[in-house]
């Protein structure tokens, strides 16, 4: 990519850096949305022997580009996100990608078209790991920080998503038994 191309691009995606979760850090800070894909990503890459069928450098791809429409809207938690809201999203990210070099919009098309119809065993670990890094997250935040229906959410949410996967499905328990065992602590 040329050079005056890439700041630009990166002037885009370092938004991210600003932009805020619902979710909270070990220490109490308000997680931003970059942090949220760079721990997705270091899943993936130690997940990479579990999945020895799939491109986890794509994976990775995914994870690392999945949340870059949140530069123009914002995040909006999944329990509060609606059809509206993903519209909006979507039109001014395409209107983004389609501003960057035909490689660059080409392939985050591709991508984003892959991850959105979750058919490739490789979008199916991208959607997987989105889900299960916001709730390994909120095991690690403070309880004061979650809000009621999390307590529930942090059971059952991605139970869907990691279906199709034994390892993932072991994971997911993981995640839940600290869930657990976190509010059991706190009473």
């Amino acid at each position: 990519m040329e050079a005056r191309k890439l700041l630009e691009a990166l002037l885009v995606a370092e938004k991210l850096k600003d932009t805020t979760r619902h979710c909270y850090t070990s220490k109490g800070r308000q997680e931003s949305v970059a942090e949220h894909s760079w721990m997705m990503t270091l899943m993936a890459f130690f997940m990479k022997d579990e999945f020895p069928e799939a491109d986890m450098d794509k994976v990775i791809r995914m994870c690392i580009i999945h949340d870059l429409g949140e530069c123009f809207t914002g995040d909006i938690p999944t329990f509060e996100k609606n059809q509206g809201h993903e519209q909006t999203e979507e039109k001014l990210l395409y209107s983004w990608i389609h501003s960057l070099p035909k490689k660059y919009e080409t392939e985050m098309s591709e991508l984003y078209e892959e991850m959105a119809v979750r058919k490739t065993v490789e979008a199916q670990i991208y959607k997987a790991i989105d889900s299960l890094e916001a709730l390994i997250q909120h095991n690690l935040s403070h309880l004061s920080t979650w809000i009621p229906k999390e307590f529930e959410l942090n059971l059952t949410y991605a139970d869907d998503k990691v279906e199709f996967s034994d390892y993932l499905k072991s994971l997911r328990q993981a995640v839940r038994e600290d869930t657990i065992k976190k509010i059991a602590d706190a009473k």
